[in-house]
């Protein structure tokens, strides 16, 4: 059977490992050719692309482009194109965060924030759409979160941006309705990143108790379900979008949150 993505392309940004490794896989692992990124030394990221085509069998490559640089991203846009004759799907999921209240924050923490979380998303965008719209089909997937439907404590920039996602989705979803371009949110909860799991590990060992147990307390308040978002639902999700079946749904908002959304 082809798979379901044979002929494709994608880019899907902070890729090298963590969600956004899970979503390239899963688009690599269903026929994509597929472009990994992140600001890791050349070694890693070619070796992360290297081990991802060898499970897949799918062509991937590694572009270190920093997302803070807009000519970077005119570059990886354009080597992608130029790599995998266009840029078929596009997955905005880098981010960076700062936990710190308002007036902690440094102009230079707000800005590179904004540059990587949200303007990053739109440049790859408008640069990937003409190909999109000439084609006849395209597949963009921001990555917002729970935090882009609610507030929180010390994190201002990354409610601020992923709020913002949410608006950039419908922007793009209303004004490419009818090209065959699609546009759409992934909103996760809380998932077993290398980040998060960093952060409970050090709450474990700051309140002297196993990490389990750590865990659990850091998950319960926000997941009715008691767990994890798994990474492999979430690239489900995106795989589900860039099917068949999910040519009609653009400008949607789509939680995948262990019912957070539903407290």
């Amino acid at each position: 059977m082809t798979p379901m993505l044979a002929g494709r392309s994608a880019i899907v940004t902070g890729s090298v490992a963590g969600l956004g490794h899970a979503m390239a896989r899963a688009l690599a692992r269903e026929g994509a050719a597929v472009t990994l990124n992140g600001l890791v030394p050349a070694g890693e990221g070619e070796a992360a692309a290297a081990a991802l085509a060898a499970e897949t069998g799918a062509r991937v490559a590694f572009d270190p482009c920093d997302l803070a640089d807009v000519g970077q991203i005119e570059r990886m846009v354009a080597d992608a194109t130029a790599r995998h004759g266009g840029v078929d799907i596009l997955v905005n999921n880098a981010v960076i965060r700062h936990f710190q209240p308002i007036e902690a924050f440094t102009a230079a923490d707000w800005n590179a924030s904004i540059a990587v979380n949200l303007s990053a998303a739109f440049h790859a965008a408008r640069l990937a759409l003409p190909g999109m719209k000439a084609r006849g089909w395209g597949r963009i997937v921001n990555l917002s979160s729970i935090y882009g439907q609610r507030g929180a404590e010390n994190r201002v920039d990354y409610v601020t941006t992923k709020t913002a996602l949410v608006g950039l989705t419908r922007a793009i979803a209303i004004e490419t309705a009818a090209t065959g371009v699609t546009c759409n949110a992934l909103c996760p909860g809380t998932v077993p990143s290398p980040a998060i799991l960093d952060r409970v590990a050090g709450i474990a060992r700051g309140q002297g108790v196993p990490v389990e147990e750590a865990a659990r307390d850091y998950i319960l308040p926000r997941h009715p379900t008691g767990r994890f978002v798994a990474l492999e639902n979430v690239a489900a999700l995106l795989v589900f979008l860039c099917g068949p079946a999910g040519a009609d749904i653009t400008g949607a908002m789509l939680p995948i949150d262990g019912g957070w959304h539903a407290r």
